[in-house]
């Protein structure tokens, strides 16, 4: 690796020759929407950068190592941890590679796997498996419209699906920068397509993937263990957080500190006839009971199982109803350019002194206020009779065995089966739960404290799943908001803090809790930089970056450049 680097006019020339001037942004107000995080986070790059091929994507990253920079690799900036984007200072420049152009996907073998470039999205690849009856490992339910395929691998996302457990593949293509400072194009995709990065990159590009190319027995392109480790009700760990050994392997669950060309992964047969069913209670231990006897005693594990309480129900219902409506009304297909066309709105009116903060948010939630009421009838009844909410859903082959535990669990008032309209405004309700909150904050910003969002995993085993604050955390907390996959034991705990109240305080309070109940954190939305990562989850991404050059200071670790200190730990280049 050079020490010597070019003149910035210079690596930005480089930058423009490999990409085309057109898709090198360097003014502030049209790279803020890359350098902010979704939710939260944000700083500054010298450039961001939207190659459109692979080809490109790779001499990029050539320029940006000979020039010494920093390389964030980034799709749809969904991260909920402010791992996609740049955050506060670094000791060299930073570059954004959006990947937003390179957004092709491959099927093999009639769909039963897919191979996707780096801005392929879960929706897209939905709607490509769909004709096919088949689906990816994620689903809309997924926190965010957009989130990319990749994005889901790198940083082990969970989904809401019980029988598929964290985004996991053996089989990559990726750069990976060593210790000698030379970058290296790794294909464990286990498709030949060539000896250098120009014949590798360019057949993807092209799509040229012949069948007598594809090992099938390369490595497993799914976690084909989850549905062993989650039907374990009495094991006292939990069944899935992104620190876990087994889900890290190159790519997956690399935050960012390889750059990911391709990820190869199993998709699955659409259920049939699949029956949906909305349950409350006001006990936590009836939801306790009906997890473990369904997991135990189904022949088939529930296809999901999502968990929503009264009062992120209440915040749903408001703040994300606009969401809702315009899913069921247009599909997906829109919004992502509406998030697009908002974030521009935004970095747009954050220029303009004479508007107020939020001001598009505001604006937005006072339109959605008029639109009709989102949900149906029958489950604004079980908001009124019940504090806790699951929406199960289930394959036809269980529908007589999951009736019967819950008539013996919930008796005959505490459940209904949803008709197609419910059951798809249901799944919608708890989709938009976690933007509501975000909406809920920037409308009132005056009057509330900060947002503190946990994501946790709990033990399998573990009867005591609702949380009792106690008194020195609770006085800080304005409301807390809880919601999550429950068969997977994994919550998401937002928290809106009281104005005033000091919210790393309060979130070291917090992890001390849970450290003492045996919960794992974070558990799908990975440690970007919110949570300290462990040290086990550290040495995977020192060994995968030894010079710290590709998404520095992820999970709290150093800014700092290494400068050619190998990992002993890692095999030899």
């Amino acid at each position: 690796m050079s020490i010597t680097e070019p003149s910035p006019t210079g690596f930005l020339d480089a930058l423009r020759a490999a990409v085309g001037a057109q898709n090198v942004l360097t003014d502030p107000q049209r790279t803020e929407r890359f350098r902010r995080g979704w939710r939260s986070g944000g700083g500054d790059a010298e450039a961001v950068v939207c190659p459109g091929t692979l080809l490109e994507l790779w001499r990029v990253l050539q320029a940006a190592v000979a020039a010494n920079r920093i390389v964030i690799m980034q799709a749809s900036n969904t991260g909920l941890t402010e791992g996609s984007a740049p955050n506060g200072s670094y000791d060299r420049e930073v570059i954004v590679i959006s990947t937003l152009r390179l957004d092709r996907l491959h099927l093999l073998a009639d769909g039963r796997q897919i191979v996707s470039h780096p801005g392929g999205t879960l929706y897209a690849l939905e709607k490509l498996l769909a004709p096919l009856g088949r689906q990816p490992h994620s689903v809309i339910g997924s926190s965010c419209i957009g989130a990319s395929v990749i994005g889901g691998v790198c940083n082990n996302s969970g989904g809401a699906l019980v029988r598929r457990g964290p985004a996991f593949t053996e089989l990559a293509l990726y750069a990976q920068l060593h210790a000698d400072g030379r970058l290296e194009l790794v294909n464990h995709l286990g498709i030949r397509l060539g000896d250098t990065p120009e014949e590798i990159l360019g057949r993807l590009d092209r799509g040229a993937i012949a069948e007598a190319d594809i090992d099938w027995n390369a490595g497993r392109a799914s976690d084909d263990d989850y549905a062993t480790r989650v039907r374990d009700i009495d094991a006292p760990s939990p069944a899935r957080f992104n620190a876990d050994p087994r889900g890290l392997r190159e790519a997956s669950g690399c935050a960012g500190k390889l750059a990911v060309f391709a990820v190869r992964l199993d998709t699955f047969p659409v259920e049939q006839d699949a029956q949906v069913y909305y349950i409350g209670t006001n006990a936590p231990s009836d939801l306790t009971l009906l997890r473990r006897r369904l997991l135990r005693d189904l022949p088939n594990l529930p296809i999901s199982g999502e968990y929503l309480h009264r009062d992120m129900f209440d915040m749903a219902r408001v703040y994300g109803k606009d969401t809702l409506l315009l899913i069921h009304w247009l599909g997906t297909d829109y919004l992502p350019r509406m998030f697009a066309a908002k974030a521009r709105a935004d970095a747009w009116l954050k220029k303009r002194a004479w508007a107020p903060r939020h001001l598009s948010d505001r604006v937005i939630q006072a339109a959605a206020r008029l639109l009709p009421e989102a949900l149906p009838r029958r489950m604004l009844a079980f908001r009124d009779r019940f504090e806790h909410h699951l929406i199960l859903k289930v394959d036809a082959e269980s529908v007589a065995a999951t009736e019967a535990i819950l008539h013996e669990v919930l008796g005959p008032e505490g459940w209904f089966r949803c008709d197609a309209a419910e059951a798809k405004k249901a799944m919608l309700h708890r989709f938009a739960a976690a933007g509501a909150v975000v909406r809920y904050q920037a409308v009132h910003a005056a009057a509330v404290g900060e947002v503190l969002a946990l994501d946790i995993a709990l033990r399998r085993n573990d009867a005591e799943w609702f949380e009792v604050l106690p008194p020195d955390i609770a006085e800080d907390v304005e409301a807390r908001l809880y919601y999550g996959h429950f068969f997977c034991h994994v919550l998401h705990q937002d928290y809106i803090l009281r104005r005033g109240a000091d919210a790393p305080a309060v979130k070291a309070r917090m992890l001390a809790l849970l450290d003492s109940r045996g919960a794992e954190y974070p558990a799908e939305h990975n440690v970007g930089h919110l949570y300290e990562a462990k040290p086990q989850l550290r040495a995977f991404y020192e060994c995968l970056d030894p010079t710290n050059s590709f998404n520095p200071g992820i999970g709290k670790t150093s800014r700092q450049q290494r400068r050619f200190a190998a990992c002993p730990d890692c095999p030899p280049a």
